[in-house]
């Protein structure tokens, strides 16, 4: 089990809800307003009702659209980091609620490489670290679908079935909300992860980074408590950062070159397109259109697959490096 899957049973990047979560320090007395007048954010259903709205939109008839913005930068040994790239994420998700409570949110996101000088979405980049112009691919995640319930299975990742931990029983969804002042709750989590890579070396010598694939997020979401607890909102918008620790991107071939890249950002969520910067707007609209809608409902029963599963499908192996 990888990133996907545990996203797929307990929420999304843009709401960072429960997956493997870091251990919080609990209150010993309930903030003011967790429990109240709207819903019960100490409860599983208070979380469902605050997830799906943090993530979509309880009317069924809205979509809501989320963009992440930021900057990779290169790791290696023995020298400073490097701001290599920016990135832009176009996110777009719709909520279908099932007769026994439960919410199915249809979702789509698109990751895009950007000039860190212009803004510019790459099409190609110089990297500097093997003296190579190379190709910039786009990532397309169609469906990247979530659940909530108010009961969910527990599972711990395989680590590319190497952990061969079997099932929890089942336990109550709930979120990560801490009260960070001012009127504003955080819902903060991590995951760790280490399984097998889609790319593997022998048949990807070039992008692939190894046979084994580590990978560590972290995500912070904010939203006012005011907007929690008010019945007319019907979705609420947010803000937040993420960051991720992850190996080289595949089209950056560096194949099994020592280091990796980080990825740190802010995001938020807007209920129009006028949200998105014009230029990832542009590139958008240009080449995946598609992606600035929400799946249809028959897009719930397709996998959702990683970006390197994706890679994996649409590309091929780079030729070896000329001398």
């Amino acid at each position: 089990m990888d990133r996907r899957d545990m996203l797929v049973l307990t929420g999304s990047l843009a709401v960072a809800l429960k997956a493997t979560p870091q251990a919080m320090a609990a209150a010993t007395d309930t903030p003011a307003g967790f429990k109240g007048p709207y819903i019960d954010l100490t409860t599983a259903k208070g979380n469902v009702n605050a997830a799906v709205r943090i993530d979509a939109n309880l009317d069924e008839s809205k979509q809501k659209w989320s963009s992440v913005s930021g900057i990779v930068c290169g790791v290696r040994e023995g020298e400073a980091l490097k701001d290599l790239f920016g990135f832009e994420v176009v996110s777009v998700a719709r909520n279908w609620a099932q007769p026994d409570g439960s919410h199915r949110v249809l979702h789509r996101e698109a990751i895009f490489y950007s000039d860190l000088a212009t803004g510019d979405i790459l099409r190609s980049w110089k990297n500097p670290y093997i003296d190579e112009t190379v190709e910039v691919v786009d990532v397309i995640n169609d469906p990247w679908n979530h659940f909530f319930a108010e009961q969910v299975k527990v599972f711990e990742p395989d680590y590319g079935g190497l952990n061969k931990s079997a099932p929890k029983p089942p336990k109550p969804f709930t979120n990560n909300f801490v009260y960070a002042g001012n009127g504003i709750v955080h819902n903060r989590t991590s995951i760790n992860l280490y399984y097998k890579a889609a790319l593997q070396p022998d048949k990807w010598p070039r992008e692939s980074s190894g046979t084994m694939n580590r990978v560590s997020e972290f995500f912070t979401t904010a939203v006012k408590l005011e907007d929690l607890q008010n019945p007319d909102k019907t979705s609420v918008l947010h803000t937040g950062s993420w960051a991720r620790v992850t190996p080289w991107l595949p089209w950056m071939l560096m194949g099994q070159a020592p280091g990796h890249i980080v990825y740190h950002s802010t995001h938020h969520s807007f209920d129009t397109l006028d949200g998105f910067k014009p230029k990832v707007l542009a590139h958008c609209e240009k080449l995946y259109p598609h992606m600035l809608e929400a799946p249809p409902r028959e897009y719930w029963n397709k996998p959702n697959l990683s970006s390197l599963e994706v890679y994996a499908n649409t590309q091929k192996p780079k030729p070896p490096k000329k001398p």
